[in-house]
């Protein structure tokens, strides 16, 4: 008789001894995942899945089915994003919470597990933007996502009795990405990240996306690899308008926050004007 959960029963002069095989249980995961597989006897014949044993077992439908296919969608998306284990299982945590309090039956499960995992990166500090969690969740919207992740903070927040904490999200947490889409050079991303840096003492009231598709759009005015608008707005997320007006509120403090090793004054004021 085989355990499905990684462990292997064996006769031992009549005595079932259990030894261990296969990785560990997810602790997510019910007694439930226990489920027995049973062999088809030697010499059977006829069709054995009509058989009272084979019918028992088809129809014993695992509890956990659903969920253990929720972790293997998340964990799917996480890899397309290249993200670390931590935040998979920060995702699976969110999702067994909110499944566990509220059945999702007719909800957009795509949209639901994506919300998760968006949550789940700005908990662990490392955001991603709707728009990169969209482009893996398997045709769910920027809407839809908006919506399940407004619902799963609803749900987690009844629960617990208290608001729930997303992370702050801050330009330089999207900055390299961003420039890595664009081929930047290191010399021109370091500047990046020190404009980044330098932009957050100043009273800039715009989402750090927009900061950080800003100051990349201002770093490679004062490069030979200029970069247009058009360019950096699919790179980044960000619409050309919101580009353009997040440049013109970094306008006048460039002198400030562009690094003075990598551009001189006098380039600095040959900026385009805003």
């Amino acid at each position: 008789m085989r355990l499905r959960s990684g462990g292997l029963l064996q006769m031992r002069q009549g005595i079932m001894t259990p030894v261990r095989v296969g990785g560990p249980m997810n602790p997510l995961l019910g007694d439930s995942v226990l489920s027995t597989v049973i062999s088809k006897p030697n010499g059977s014949t006829g069709d054995y899945l009509t058989s009272s044993l084979g019918r028992w077992q088809t129809r014993g439908s695992n509890p956990d089915r659903s969920l253990i296919q929720a972790f293997k969608t998340i964990a799917t998306m996480a890899d397309r994003l290249g993200l670390v284990a931590t935040i998979k299982d920060r995702a699976n945590e969110i999702y067994k919470k909110v499944e566990d309090q509220k059945p999702l039956r007719g909800r957009n499960q795509d949209a639901i597990l994506a919300a998760c995992l968006y949550i789940a990166c700005r908990q662990e500090d490392k955001p991603r933007t709707v728009k990169e969690i969209c482009s893996v969740a398997n045709g769910a919207t920027k809407k839809e996502i908006g919506r399940a992740k407004e619902f799963i903070v609803k749900q987690l927040e009844i629960e617990m009795g208290q608001s729930i904490e997303m992370g702050t999200i801050h330009a330089g947490d999207f900055l390299r990405r961003f420039c890595s889409h664009l081929g930047m050079t290191n010399q021109a991303v370091k500047a990046a990240q020190e404009a980044v840096q330098k932009s957050e003492e100043l009273d800039i009231r715009r989402s750090p996306m927009s900061i950080a598709a800003a100051v990349i759009y201002i770093i490679t005015q004062l490069s030979d690899d200029k970069k247009l608008l058009r360019d950096i707005a699919p790179a980044t997320g960000v619409a050309e308008g919101t580009i353009r007006n997040s440049y013109k509120d970094l306008y006048s403090y460039t002198s400030r926050i562009v690094p003075s090793w990598y551009a001189t004054e006098d380039a600095i004021r040959h900026l385009p004007s805003p």
